[in-house]
């Protein structure tokens, strides 16, 4: 049985191409999940040998039973075990001893309930490495390989029914890694009956061996892949996870995912802005923005976006023509299409005039476009759409019909064939009542998913456009070595102010000149340096938001308002903060005005480094306008995260204003960002805000920073 790979000779052929199964644990009771799963495989016709294992039954189902692997005396790719959790890891041991390449623990009860049963795991973990055999599970619902008709799994999705042929209406196929066997097989069996094919659908289990990771690499290179849908709770294999992640972007593979557990409170104490808003999920979410992935965190939305991606080119542009036989479903596919941000433009009079000659007299033509019942009976409907697919101006057609008929269809396979295989751009189809089997299976033909939700439509759509327009941004420059100074600097879990720019300073960043002033009597030295007008903050390792304890005078003028204001921040930290150890006042020149920008750095325990930008100033937590990758970073990534945030318009001349200087922000992003890499043993948190961004050419001014060094 052949691989569909297009780099053969992958380690994992054999795991979803196996030449030869075996059962540990095989069974003739079709109502436990040995016999179910002996039953999938023979259902679906599959073409290799199949070994049932227990020494209880001297035959099953035709089949000669074997008392062990050894038993066997044949070559074995793949072990499915379905034996009580104790004796996994002994099974597991003979099949390693036999020669089996791969095995798939359908048996729970391990680190899912800790104690003694998370050490067996752990056993079989150590037995993979050393063994080289690769490991499935535990608590896994195994795996379908739709092509090669590998069905190692109870899940009744894969069940064949006589007489109920595959709907298959597209010929590019989805490829599902799920960390939820059930989920895993309903993303398939939705898929499915929306006629979407599939290549494989793998459930990972609790990823003794292998991981999430290492099953999207699988799929990434796999040819017969097209579309990847995945659903995680989180990723014990980052670094293949990453790397798969990375290859998939390159070669334009597009990934839905799905991360579950978003609700959860992060474990982290905050010392930061940048950090308290970091939820659960933003690490995730960074990095699935980094290379593009597609976020649905609903079902049928997910399944949606795979019918679109598996059945249409991306389009060229975010034009959208609604057309159909309904006035009110037209009026109702257009707010869906707009309201997820894209365009129903007004047609031109040229491409009116050529549509109102198919339609009667009370048919619209401006967009969305109202063929009329009558108009579908005289060709006016396939015409229309032909006349769109070739114009140039729209980028994707949404078609909003009925199509409940078990009888009558208003296109003909003809017809409508050649113009959804010549994919000149996504025509999408819509039915507003109940899609017929009639319906669907007749529109397959012609390569069309039938789909019945419309909000889901519209995101695909927009995903559509997003994904036409992603590029993954070059690799950052490699992150230089952590400065000797550093470690003196971090002295101290958190730093003040002083102590946070000073080490800013050290790693090469630009700041103002400042001075902080101990005593009264260094103010004058103070003055003369930094001149007026001039700012004065309190500074304190134990004061990490000074403005919060009225820790901040701005805008001073005079040499009177400086003394005034030096023992006024004084008090006002000894009255609020008794207990702060202050180190004195930072006396700094006043900024000119800017955009208000915020920068940070926080430690993921899954992904490492991660840089943060967004609408800076006291409204930070207010607005949470923030986007984070995972650090480094180059400038032109940077550039593309400023351009996310929902406030970019400000840096780029909202309502006259000058245009800010993006260019500087972002080579200030990179900087932090490869300060945040380089220490990622020494420092958790990096926060500078605001900086203030000036007008082009002008550069930007760091107004206030907090570092926090990594607690022991």
């Amino acid at each position: 049985m052949p691989p569909v790979t297009d780099q053969p000779g992958h380690p994992l052929d054999t795991f979803f191409s196996p030449d030869s199964i075996a059962l540990v644990g095989a069974s003739r009771d079709l109502e436990k999940i040995p016999g179910r799963l002996l039953s999938m495989l023979r259902k679906n016709e599959f073409p290799g040998r199949i070994y049932p294992i227990n020494p209880n039954y001297g035959e099953i189902d035709g089949l000669k039973c074997h008392a062990s692997i050894a038993d066997v005396g044949q070559p074995i790719d793949l072990a499915i075990v379905m034996i009580p959790a104790r004796g996994v890891l002994g099974a597991l041991e003979q099949c390693a001893a036999g020669g089996v390449k791969n095995a798939v623990v359908i048996s729970s009860g391990f680190a899912e309930e800790g104690g003694d049963s998370a050490a067996m795991q752990d056993a079989m973990t150590a037995l993979a490495k050393q063994t080289r055999m690769r490991v499935s599970g535990p608590n896994a619902e195994g795996f379908y390989s739709e092509v090669q008709r590998v069905a190692a799994t109870f899940s009744p999705t894969v069940d064949v029914k006589p007489g109920e042929p595959r709907l298959i209406a597209t010929k590019r196929r989805i490829g599902i890694v799920a960390q939820s066997g059930g989920i895993g097989f309903a993303i398939y069996h939705r898929a499915r009956a929306l006629g979407i094919a599939l290549s494989y659908v793998v459930s990972a289990g609790n990823e003794s061996d292998l991981g999430a990771g290492e099953f999207l690499e699988y799929m990434v290179q796999d040819a017969a892949t097209d579309v990847i849908l995945l659903f995680i709770e989180g990723i014990r294999d980052v670094d293949k996870f990453l790397a798969a992640a990375r290859r998939a972007a390159e070669i334009g593979k597009p990934v839905i995912v799905t991360k579950v557990g978003r609700s959860g409170a992060g474990e982290r104490a905050a010392a930061s802005h940048t950090a308290s808003m970091a939820g659960w999920s933003a690490a995730y979410d960074a990095v699935f923005a980094k290379y593009g992935f597609i976020i649905s965190n609903d079902l049928d939305e997910a399944v949606t976006i795979a019918a679109v991606l598996t059945s249409n080119p991306l389009p060229g542009g975010d034009r959208v023509a609604v057309l159909t036989v309904s006035g009110g479903a037209g009026i109702w596919g257009a707010d869906a299409v707009s309201m997820q941000g894209l365009q129903v433009p007004e047609l031109s009079a040229p491409i009116q005039a050529e549509i109102g000659k198919l339609l009667p007299s009370y048919g619209a033509t401006r967009n969305p476009i109202d063929v009329t019942a009558q108009g579908v009976h005289s060709g006016g409907l396939q015409r229309s759409i032909d006349l769109l697919d070739s114009s140039d101006e729209v980028d994707a057609i949404l078609v909003v019909l009925s199509l409940s008929s078990d009888t009558r269809m208003p296109f003909k396979r003809t017809e409508l064939k050649p113009v959804i295989s010549a994919q000149h751009k996504p025509i999408v189809f819509y039915s507003y009542t109940l899609p017929s089997q009639f319906a669907r299976n007749e529109l397959a033909a012609s390569g069309v998913v039938v789909l019945s939700g419309l909000t889901h439509v519209g995101v695909a759509l927009r995903q559509m456009v997003r994904r036409a327009k992603f590029r993954l941004a070059p690799p950052a420059d490699a992150a230089p070595s952590m400065p000797r100074q550093f470690a003196a600097r971090l002295g101290s879990a958190v730093l003040s102010e002083a102590d946070s720019k000073a080490l800013l300073r050290d790693a090469g960043i630009e700041l103002p000149g400042e001075v902080l002033v101990t005593e009264k009597s260094g103010l004058d030295a103070a003055i003369a340096c930094v001149g007026f007008p001039l700012a004065m903050k309190i500074q304190s390792r134990d004061i990490p938001h000074k403005s919060e304890i009225g820790g901040v005078r701005l805008g001073i003028a005079t040499k009177g308002e400086v003394f005034l204001a030096f023992e006024a921040l004084l008090e006002n930290a000894r009255r609020r903060r008794p207990d702060a150890d202050i180190q004195g006042v930072l006396v700094t020149p006043m900024a000119k005005k800017g955009v208000e920008i915020i920068i940070g750095t926080l430690i993921d325990k899954t992904f490492g480094p991660l840089i943060m930008v967004g609408l800076g100033g006291i409204t930070t937590e207010l607005f949470e306008d923030v986007i984070y990758r995972p650090a480094p970073v180059g400038a032109v990534e940077a550039a593309a995260m400023l351009a996310e945030l929902r406030a970019a318009p400000l840096l780029n001349g909202f309502r006259g204003a000058a245009k800010a200087d993006v260019a500087a922000l972002a080579q200030l992003i990179a900087q932090l960002s490869m300060l945040a890499s380089a220490c990622r043993d020494h420092i958790s948190e990096i926060e500078i805000n605001p900086v203030l961004v000036h007008p082009e050419g002008r550069g930007v001014t760091i107004v206030d920073a907090l570092v926090v060094g990594k607690k022991d």
